[in-house]
């Protein structure tokens, strides 16, 4: 197994790993917000119920109320019907103002001098200045009854709501307060709105954004949201008449549903963004190794070949056979120009313009001294017209040199290598196919990375050299064009001009 393989193999168990933790990770935290959830519907439900218990009694308290200011109608009725001598219902009109032991009254004469009292402390009874300030008090309440004794003397009657009657208005405005201040700070911290019979409006709100609350649009809105959320409860205000109340689920309860995604989210980006950091630093540990081991490699070179050079000028003084010199200083010519590629590595070189038909005949002629003679090559030029490109021919050339070895692989020895150039603009392409195995698709990507190899006893480093020397050293673009299995690849290279 290769060391890519080995790398995607660790990649594959990193990530299954993180997806078992995060799995685990969610599910545990959904299992504490389902547990918040639930005990925040519990509290809901609880102040729901104390908010309906409350209207009824508002209810209960508003039938009291009704019922004594019957009392004191039925009374003033009574009264009405006994002075103006109707005899109807006589017994039973003395039969109300008998049991009255509620409603106080005052006859006075016409001297409004007091008569008469009942249903007073005898204390207040006995206390002319406080009854006369009743009566006042009585005669705002309701209007008195004349009563006729003889002819020019008359007595008035003023009468007043009960204490009991009082009580009970009193308690039943302030339930009604209280209700509302219930609705307006709700102990629960839930959305809730107060509105009349209509449903369209609102008495009173809490939980809500009081700007927001002005605008009848979005009014409209959350009272239609929160009906689709919960059903709104009915109630009973007395003088209000029939309410209703709307409520959804707290902003909290809200927040914590979509808590653990936003909370992965944030950890896979705090991840993503460690990972890009601690990629791009082992990146560059590798360029500085790389970058090390090229020039080092370069330095080595050198001395050795100095030394070379001077043999062969010993060896021509010695006679030696001119053709074997001849290709020993080819070979020699050769080292010299890897020394100077692996110098350039790290520093970035010169880019001139050179005819391209010219670089790939003398690159490929030197290949295919040293290939198979069952591999043909063929270079076209698809213009008219001689083409340029801004380029470093040692880089250019090495990059040719690892498409075309690679090539050769893929052949087995035995195949052809088409190299076509073509002017596009502003670009050149360089297109190399070969009649090979061919790459499948999902290996597009890969085979640039360092590494990836499918020979026994490849290391994985010509087509990612060609990358880096294409990409970074010509700010140009290589990639595989297309590919069939069993019938060939073709690598572009995107030259600027």
């Amino acid at each position: 197994m290769n060391i890519y393989s080995r790398k995607q193999r660790w990649k594959l168990l990193l990530f299954i790993a993180a997806v078992i933790i995060i799995g685990i990770s969610l599910w545990y935290t959904n299992l504490l917000v389902r547990k918040i959830s639930d005990d925040e519907r519990r509290k809901a439900r609880m102040w729901v119920t104390a908010i309906q218990r409350k209207a009824e009694l508002v209810e209960k308290n508003n039938v009291l109320y009704q019922e004594e200011s019957r009392k004191i109608q039925q009374l003033a009725d009574a009264y009405r019907s006994l002075l103006s001598a109707d005899t109807a219902r006589l017994t039973e009109n003395l039969e109300i103002v008998r049991n009255n032991i509620t409603i106080p009254i005052i006859i006075v004469d016409d001297k409004n001098r007091i008569v008469l009292t009942k249903n007073f402390q005898p204390q207040q009874a006995n206390d002319t200045a406080f009854l006369r300030r009743e009566r006042q008090t009585m005669g705002q309440q309701h209007q008195p009854f004349e009563i006729v004794l003889t002819e020019g003397k008359t007595q008035k009657l003023y009468y007043k709501n009960s204490e009991l009657y009082t009580v009970l208005q009193n308690v039943y405005s302030d339930f009604i307060e209280l209700f509302k201040d219930e609705i307006d700070s709700n102990s629960i911290s839930f959305p809730v709105i107060l509105t009349d019979s209509t449903k369209n409006r609102v008495l009173a709100y809490g939980g809500l954004d009081s700007a927001k609350m002005k605008d009848s649009s979005y009014v409209k809105k959350r009272l239609a949201e929160m009906e689709a959320s919960s059903t709104p409860i009915r109630v009973n205000l007395g003088e209000a008449g029939k309410c209703y109340i709307f409520y959804e689920d707290s902003f909290l309860l809200t927040q914590l549903r979509y808590y653990p995604y936003f909370q992965f989210g944030i950890i896979g980006l705090f991840l993503l963004i460690a990972y890009t950091l601690f990629s791009t630093a082992r990146k560059a540990e590798q360029n500085q190794v790389w970058v090390g081991m090229a020039k080092e490699t370069a330095h080595q070179l050198g001395t050795p070949l100095s030394s070379l050079i001077a043999w062969i000028e010993v060896l021509k003084m010695k006679n030696m056979d001119g053709q074997t010199l001849k290709e020993m200083r080819q070979d020699l010519s050769r080292l010299e120009t890897i020394t100077e590629r692996f110098s350039k590595i790290g520093s970035m070189p010169v880019l001139e313009k050179q005819d391209m038909m010219e670089v790939l005949n003398k690159s490929i002629e030197y290949i295919k001294t040293r290939t198979s003679k069952n591999v043909s090559f063929v270079v076209r030029n698809k213009e008219n017209y001689p083409v340029q490109a801004s380029i470093n021919v040692p880089l250019f050339e090495w990059v040719i040199e690892n498409i075309c070895k690679n090539a050769v692989d893929a052949m087995d020895g035995n195949g052809t290598i088409t190299v076509d150039i073509t002017d596009q603009t502003q670009f050149v392409y360089v297109d190399v196919t070969d009649t090979g195995k061919g790459i499948p698709k999902s290996k597009y990507k890969t085979v640039f990375e360092p590494g990836y190899t499918t020979k026994e006893r490849g290391w994985g480093l010509g087509l990612s050299l060609a990358r880096r020397i294409i990409e970074n050293y010509h700010s140009g673009k290589i990639f595989v064009k297309q590919s069939e299995p069993g019938r060939g690849t073709t690598f572009r290279i995107v030259l600027n001009k």
